[in-house]
């Protein structure tokens, strides 16, 4: 058994009104504050590594936490938008055995959880074997 921290990107404005490449859209002003919010609820949390898909809104939800903790935020592509549930065990168990922090996309939540996450939500989740729940 595991535990490790799942947070799901803050927000990031609407998705139809940007006309960009959508890996590319960014935290709107509450998703940076979503994002400086995580520094004082894991404030005392032990983290070792912290773990994001690569899209700019989930980088950008971490960024401010690992800076603070002298951190690199690892891109990884099994945490994108599309990503399966194999494709995260995968990393889960690639991490084992550290204290980390992953940040996701709704629908990878879901894929993993099966329910769903508020913007910029933090949730402990516990995994074994193959089944993952959230703790508390």
């Amino acid at each position: 058994m595991s535990t490790f921290l799942l947070v799901r990107h803050a927000r990031a404005g609407s998705r139809k009104n940007w006309v960009r490449d959508d890996r590319l859209r960014p935290l709107d002003a509450r998703g940076r504050k979503q994002a400086r919010q995580l520094l004082e609820r894991l404030d005392g949390q032990r983290l070792d590594r912290i773990a994001s898909s690569p899209y700019v809104r989930c980088m950008d939800t971490v960024q401010p936490l690992a800076d603070e903790r002298g951190l690199a935020v690892e891109q990884r592509s099994e945490l994108a938008e599309g990503s399966t549930r194999d494709e995260v065990f995968a990393l889960l168990d690639e991490l084992a055995g550290s204290a980390f922090l992953l940040c996701t996309h709704g629908d990878v939540v879901v894929e993993l959880l099966g329910e769903e996450m508020k913007k910029g939500e933090l949730r402990a989740v516990e995994r074994e074997g193959d089944r993952i729940s959230t703790v508390g």
